[in-house]
């Protein structure tokens, strides 16, 4: 469902926030200016995203990827260090999920799915205590995210891409998804370890 756009200062950008069905997990669309030229947008301002979550949340790592077509990247997450991650794609297309892994909360085990693409602009806001995936649905994909800790390898954990008991409805890009040796050892979540 919308919230009404967050306030900003004078001049910036308003920024279309969109709260998914897993509560915290948001979809972001920054006003994009085009014409002719090209476009400008304002990809990313302190004021308006922590008014959109609804805290402050401090960056310490910006994170590239690119990948080509059916690569399927996750489920990963942090124990400890636990980042939180604000994704988009600027080139391509993906699809990503966030698969809800806090046994407190009543969607424990709930997943939702987002197309990012380079056309429509939109970023995802993935709290710490998600999982996160995506897969690459067109030919390539340049993704970038924001993370709220830094990358912790000892802490780091992966839930099988998929694990029936989430049921993710990955689409169908046209074969079968390309996924590493590392993701492809993963557990279930059923015997994952998760967040309070």
């Amino acid at each position: 469902r919308p919230i009404p756009d967050a306030p900003a200062a004078r001049g910036v950008p308003r920024m279309k926030v969109t709260q998914t069905k897993l509560e915290g997990v948001l979809i972001l669309e920054p006003k994009v200016f085009g014409d002719d030229r090209g476009f400008f947008m304002e990809s990313f301002n302190q004021r308006v995203f922590d008014e959109a979550v609804g805290r402050h949340i401090e960056f310490v790592q910006d994170n590239h990827s690119r990948s080509t077509k059916g690569v399927l990247r996750g489920l990963h997450y942090q124990l400890q260090q636990a980042q939180g991650k604000l994704v988009r794609v600027t080139r391509g297309a993906v699809f990503d999920v966030a698969v809800d892994i806090r046994k407190s909360s009543p969607a424990f085990g709930q997943w939702v799915g987002v197309e990012l693409t380079e056309s429509n602009h939109r970023q995802l806001w993935i709290p710490a205590g998600f999982a996160h995936g995506f897969v690459v649905t067109s030919d390539s994909a340049d993704f970038l995210y924001k993370a709220s800790d830094y990358y912790a390898p000892a802490h780091e954990r992966s839930i099988l891409w998929n694990d029936p008991d989430i049921g993710i409805e990955w689409p169908d890009f046209g074969g079968e998804p390309t996924v590493s040796a590392k993701d492809l050892g993963a557990g279930l979540l059923q015997d994952a370890e998760t967040f309070a």
